[in-house]
């Protein structure tokens, strides 16, 4: 899916109670928990995991020639493994508190050893028409989440561009932290994740001259837009993901996304993409490295365009949130392309990468 944590991990010791469907091996005999070197997650499948049409989960499924079940009764949706049992494929469930809660899940899950795996975020989501056009795929540098405030922008002030502002502040645009808690202490004001610089270069200079899938639709999406980004054919890009759970569109918005992203990372990122699930996801990653269970510093995000975050020309911003993505078919299939190749260099090179990209 595309575009705060509100909940945190609540269903953290839930894995616990998971069991296994049509599993079977010699880590599972021998009462060990398997070996997993890398976590596929996307967010959301559309009817059958194969066959029909193709939500983020199908292009695994198919491209992968996956047959084997393993029960996951504190997520959404049964997971996948390879014969070798050392990949999971994953769907999350879609905005925040959903994803955190899934990898929080399989985090804590005893079935599984993920104190050395990598996790690969693979799924769509809306593209600044700045940065790059639709059916291009992003490698996440940082996530950004949007706890804020929110004044309604005809009670605030008529200079204020937008209405929202940090949790912390008392105006848009405007960074105030507090040792990272908010004044009262009850509000977490951690809204920034670096990803591991070394291992996002990796895997962009791994990706960077992969072909990509073109079409006719995306073609003529093109010629709708002004920007030169936009009217490029699909690359892969780096640059910042803004994570909330409000389906948001428009130039304004994106407007505040691009300012937004950019305050919060302190000038380290920029923005590319929105999405509902990565500040989860992330926030997720952040205890179970704490705990022991899982390594933040693995993790990659990739993300492809289905559609631009704000109206063509000629558009209003409600003709153009309520259209159809363009750019959704391609989207999945670059999507799949580009995380796989990552996915498959890791996991066919285990040694290389055992001990971790630095």
């Amino acid at each position: 899916m595309r575009h705060l944590l509100r909940s945190s991990v609540a269903l953290l010791g839930l894995g616990l109670l998971a069991g296994c469907a049509n599993v079977s091996g010699p880590q599972q005999a021998s009462g060990k928990p398997w070996d997993i070197r890398a976590v596929v997650l996307t967010t959301y499948e559309i009817g059958q995991d194969s066959g029909d049409r193709a939500g983020e989960f199908q292009p695994w499924v198919e491209g992968e020639k996956l047959t084997e079940k393993v029960a996951f009764p504190a997520g959404v949706h049964d997971i996948y493994t390879d014969p070798a049992h050392h990949i999971l494929y994953v769907v999350t469930g879609t905005t925040l508190s959903p994803a955190a809660s899934s990898v929080a899940a399989l985090g804590m899950d005893p079935r599984f050893d993920l104190t050395k795996a990598y996790w690969i975020v693979s799924a769509i989501s809306g593209f600044d028409q700045q940065a790059a056009s639709v059916g291009s795929v992003s490698w996440a540098d940082y996530v950004v989440s949007d706890i804020s405030k929110y004044i309604d922008p005809r009670e605030a002030p008529k200079n204020w561009p937008y209405g929202y502002y940090m949790i912390t502040a008392e105006k848009p645009n405007q960074y105030v932290t507090s040792g990272g808690d908010g004044p009262d202490g009850s509000i977490d004001h951690a809204m920034s994740y670096k990803l591991n610089p070394a291992l996002v270069k990796w895997a962009y200079d791994l990706t960077k001259n992969l072909p990509l899938e073109d079409s006719p639709a995306l073609a003529a999406e093109r010629k709708r837009r002004t920007t030169k980004a936009a009217k490029q054919l699909p690359r892969v890009v780096i640059g910042g993901d803004f994570a909330s759970d409000a389906f948001w569109h428009g130039r304004i918005m994106t407007q505040f996304a691009r300012d937004w992203v950019k305050m919060v990372s302190q000038n380290q990122s920029q923005f590319v993409e929105s999405n509902m699930e990565d500040a989860g996801v992330m926030e997720a990653m952040k205890r179970l490295t704490r705990a022991g269970r899982a390594d933040i510093n693995r993790v990659l995000i990739s993300r492809s365009a289905s559609n631009y975050t704000e109206q063509a020309p000629g558009q209003t911003a409600v003709q153009s949130a309520n259209d159809s993505f363009s750019g959704e078919a391609q989207a999945l299939e670059n999507g799949y392309r580009v995380a796989a190749k990552a996915l498959h260099e890791i996991v066919d090179n285990w040694p290389r990468f055992e001990n971790g990209v630095h």
